[in-house]
């Protein structure tokens, strides 16, 4: 029996404990742990305390419990799938996206008429309840199984100057880029990335594990003026993808010489 000496609650004494043990590697990732009878004889505890402990380490992320088997170590792998994040353009015009072939779509997408927010109209430099397009898609790997969820938002005051963009404003960003170049936009993107635990819809749509984190990818794409043309989002689990850039260096601004 392993000595419990630890100040605070018993079932965090154990946690601790459970925890180390999987650090240290003694239990492997993706390996079962051992039964509740049996860390209720390791610990010398009841097991109300070894279930409460349990309990707190799938909250931290540290274990995965699946009904009728027990509980397993989470892996500690890589990500199934890499996304790179990065746009090219080919001779003829097209905008080409690395992983643009890779996603399938779950299910129909769905377009609507929505409003900008707080958080998407300081990305599209919009005040709040600003008329958007909003299409949103549910994209699965077929080789992984990582789904993700995707979501364009359009001004109505963009997709009006581009009468082919109002018509079907539910268009791939790869097409949505070439009708803004064809009206006359160069276009530039910026994009930021954050993490936040997930809704109850994202949980379930992207069917994530216990305490696994969203990763919200926001890109918006920039016209000739610098003026926000369009903002994708796109969120997926924190544990099947991992996003990859390639950074260059850009050329410092000339400075001008003190008069």
């Amino acid at each position: 029996m392993s000595e419990i000496q630890r100040p605070g609650a018993l079932y965090q004494q154990v946690a601790a404990a459970i925890r180390e043990a999987i650090l240290s590697g003694e239990f492997a990732p993706d390996s079962l742990l051992p039964s509740e009878t049996q860390l209720m004889a390791r610990y010398g505890v009841s097991r109300p305390t070894v279930r409460n402990a349990i309990a707190a380490l799938r909250a931290e992320g540290l274990i995965d419990v699946r009904h009728g088997k027990g509980s397993f170590v989470r892996s500690d792998g890589q990500p199934a799938l890499t996304i790179e994040r990065r746009i090219s353009l080919t001779t003829d015009g097209r905008f080409v996206m690395p992983n643009g072939d890779i996603w399938q779509e779950a299910e129909e997408p769905s377009t609507y008429r929505t409003r900008t927010t707080k958080a998407t109209g300081r990305l599209l430099q919009l005040g709040e309840e600003e008329a958007l397009f909003g299409c949103d898609r549910l994209l699965i790997d077929p080789s992984t199984g990582t789904r993700a969820m995707h979501r364009t938002l359009i001004p109505f005051e963009v997709a009006e100057a581009v009468p082919l963009l109002a018509e079907e404003p539910c268009k791939r960003p790869a097409a949505i880029y070439r009708l803004l170049t064809q009206d006359g936009q160069k276009l530039s993107w910026t994009e930021t990335v954050r993490a936040h635990m997930p809704l109850p819809d994202e949980r379930t749509t992207l069917q994530l594990p216990d305490a696994t984190p969203v990763l919200h990818v926001a890109r918006v794409a920039h016209g000739t003026d610098d003026r926000p043309l369009l903002l994708e989002e796109l969120r997926f689990g924190a544990d099947r993808a991992e996003l990859a850039y390639r950074i260059t260096a850009d050329k410092e601004p000339a400075r001008r010489p003190r008069a």
